[in-house]
């Protein structure tokens, strides 16, 4: 286990939740720049260490950054922008935001954006900018993008009910940028029948997990032997996907190479 995550779970367990909610508004409203600076030159290349410091669940709570390294390392130096859906910290606007911080830090060139459903404007500064709405009006979501422009990275980590998984990736991804990242979070909730889950059926469709196995097969269209199929937005513009304990990598792109039916069956 890396120092630093050992660091902060003896720290934890020495304070009570009021003072660590303190410390955390502490060191993020106050020291912004300062933290930014010096955790870009000591650790601006480990999203796992940056998860620690910046108080996110991505490593710890979940072990998410490992999956985000494999995924977005080629891109940190690129000029994003990049969209968080749930900024943390519940009601308090000065509560939450780890994520975006550390996501500024690690994209050192890109714009951070997160959308919340309470007030997080105490979170805006260079190159981070915070929305208040939900994450299923439609009206905001499209006001969010006409104030964003391409969106190349969407991470999803709203309130993780299957309902509104999915109606955002249905309004969201269409207008991902042509090569972009779309990710949610947290699909555990797929099999919670409190959050629209279940653990009985498990192709079913209005669940995050049910819905995104059953684009797999889209992945090679081309390859159905139904002359009469007609590819989905989703087959013709999704390219990989990626899935890990409660977490799913979406690659956009256009999904043209072919068929090799062709060459195999000559043989």
């Amino acid at each position: 286990m890396p120092l630093a995550l050992r660091l902060r779970q003896k720290l934890k367990a020495s304070l009570n939740d009021e003072q660590q909610q303190r410390i955390r508004q502490f060191l993020a409203l106050r020291f912004r720049s300062p933290q930014h600076a010096v955790y870009k030159l000591a650790i601006g290349g480990s999203l796992r260490n940056l998860a620690i410091v910046y108080g996110t669940d991505k490593w710890g709570d979940h072990w998410y950054a490992k999956h985000y390294e494999t995924h977005f390392e080629s891109l940190r130096r690129r000029q994003l922008n990049v969209l968080e859906i749930g900024i943390g910290g519940d009601t308090v606007p000065e509560s939450g935001g780890g994520s975006l911080r550390m996501w500024r830090t690690y994209f050192s060139n890109s714009r951070i954006y997160g959308i919340d459903i309470h007030d997080k404007s105490p979170h805006n500064e260079r190159r981070i900018q915070t929305f208040r709405g939900s994450q299923v009006d439609e009206t905001f979501l499209l006001e969010v993008v006409r104030r964003i422009g391409q969106i190349d990275i969407v991470i999803d980590d709203g309130s993780h009910r299957n309902e509104h998984v999915l109606k955002t990736f249905a309004f969201l991804f269409p207008r991902l940028s042509d090569t972009g990242m779309y990710v949610v979070e947290d699909t555990q909730t797929s099999y919670w029948s409190e959050m629209g889950g279940s653990s009985l059926d498990l192709d079913r469709r209005d669940t995050s997990m049910g819905f995104f196995k059953n684009l797999i097969d889209g992945l090679n269209y081309v390859e159905f032997d139904r002359e009469d199929y007609e590819p989905s937005y989703y087959d013709k513009h999704i390219v990989a996907m990626h899935f890990y304990h409660g977490l799913v990598f979406i690659q956009k792109g256009m999904n043209n190479e072919g068929s090799s039916a062709s060459r195999w069956r000559k043989r």
